[in-house]
C-alpha cells in the first residue's frame, strides 16, 4: 500500500522555497548595496582595504620568510660550487704558469750563456706599422689582403705581416697609400720553417686552402699532429721563431699545417720591418755608361769623308 504524504511535509516545503527566495534576494541586495557604497564613499572602501592589507601583511611576511631563506641558501650553495670550480681552475692555471716560468728562466739562462760564449750580436731594432684591412682581394685562386698603409707610411715589399696570434704573410707589393699582403696560404707563398721538438727543417707551401703543406722534408723526419711550426730564419726572409701554426694532420706524403691566424677574422695587422734583405724589394736600376762609343770602321773605297 502507498503511504500517504504527511501533513507536516506539506507545510515545510513551501516555507523552504520562500526562505531560499528571500536569501537569494538578500544576497543580490547586499551586493548591490556594497557596489553603491563603493561608488558613494571611496575613502571608506580604501580604509577597509588598508585595514585588510595591514591584517594580512604579517601573515604573508611569516609565510614568505622560509621561502626567502630557502632561496638564499640555494644561491649560497651555487656560489660555493662555482667558487670551488674557480679555485680548481686557478690552481691548474697557477701550476701551468709556474711550469712556463721555469722554462722561461731556463731559456733566459741559456740565452745569457750563449751570448756570453759566442759574443752574440742582437738583432737590429725593429719598427712596425699598424694598419687596417680594407679589402680581401683573394678568392678561390689567390689568398691576399689589401691594407690602408703604403710606402708613405714606411711599408715596403718583403716586410713581415703579423697579428697577435702569429704570422699572416708578407708584403707582396706597396703603393703610396696601400699595400697588398700575400698570405701564407696563397699558392705563391713559400716559407722556410722548422717544426716539432726536433726542429725539422721544411718549406711551408701554400696551396690556396686553409691548410698549407710542409714540403721538402728530410726522409727521416718524424712529425705528429700538434707539433708547433715557426719560421726558421733561413734565406733572410723572416727572423727565426715567428709562430705560424701547428701540424694538423700527417698522411702519406702530405703534412698539413693549421695556421694560428684565421683569415676570416683579420681586421687589423702589424707590418714589421726587421731590416732583413732576403726578399728583393725593388730591382736595382741598370747603370748607364757615359763613355763615347768607338766609331764604326769606314766602308771600303771611301775617302774617309762624310757622305752627303
Amino acid at each position: 500500500m502507498s503511504e500517504r504524504p504527511r501533513p507536516e511535509h506539506r507545510t515545510v516545503a513551501p516555507a523552504k522555497g520562500i526562505a531560499h527566495r528571500f536569501v537569494y534576494l538578500g544576497l543580490v541586495l547586499a551586493a548591490f548595496g556594497l557596489m553603491l557604497l563603493g561608488k558613494a564613499n571611496n575613502v571608506l572602501v580604501e580604509r577597509f582595504r588598508a585595514a585588510v592589507s595591514d591584517a594580512v601583511a604579517p601573515v604573508l611576511d611569516v609565510l614568505s620568510s622560509p621561502i626567502d631563506a630557502t632561496v638564499r641558501g640555494v644561491e649560497e650553495v651555487k656560489s660555493l660550487v662555482a667558487l670551488h670550480s674557480e679555485n680548481d681552475r686557478l690552481r691548474e692555471e697557477r701550476e701551468r704558469l709556474l711550469a712556463w716560468q721555469t722554462v722561461a728562466r731556463q731559456l733566459e739562462a741559456e740565452n745569457a750563456a750563449l751570448r756570453s760564449l759566442l759574443r752574440f750580436e742582437p738583432d737590429p731594432e725593429t719598427r712596425f706599422i699598424a694598419a687596417r684591412v680594407i679589402a680581401d682581394t683573394g678568392g678561390a685562386f689567390a689568398h691576399s689582403l689589401l691594407v690602408n698603409a703604403g710606402r708613405g707610411a714606411g711599408v715596403d715589399k718583403g716586410q713581415a705581416v703579423v697579428t697577435g696570434e702569429g704570422l699572416v704573410g708578407r708584403i707582396a707589393s706597396a703603393a703610396e697609400r696601400s699595400a697588398r699582403v700575400l698570405l701564407i696560404t696563397d699558392l705563391n707563398s713559400r716559407l722556410p720553417v722548422v717544426a716539432g721538438p726536433a726542429r725539422t727543417r721544411a718549406i711551408l707551401a701554400g696551396d690556396n686552402t686553409e691548410r698549407p703543406k710542409l714540403i721538402h722534408l728530410v726522409p727521416e723526419a718524424v712529425l705528429s699532429p700538434g707539433d708547433r711550426v715557426v719560421t726558421s730564419g733561413h734565406a733572410g726572409a723572416f727572423p727565426p721563431g715567428l709562430p705560424i701554426g701547428i701540424v694538423s694532420s700527417v698522411g702519406e706524403g702530405s703534412i698539413s699545417v693549421e695556421p694560428f691566424v684565421d683569415r676570416s677574422r683579420i681586421d687589423y695587422i702589424r707590418v714589421i720591418d726587421y731590416g732583413l734583405s732576403g726578399i728583393l724589394r725593388h730591382p736595382a736600376p741598370v747603370a748607364q755608361t757615359t763613355e763615347p762609343q768607338a766609331p764604326l770602321p769606314a766602308a771600303a773605297g771611301s775617302s774617309g769623308g762624310v757622305e752627303p
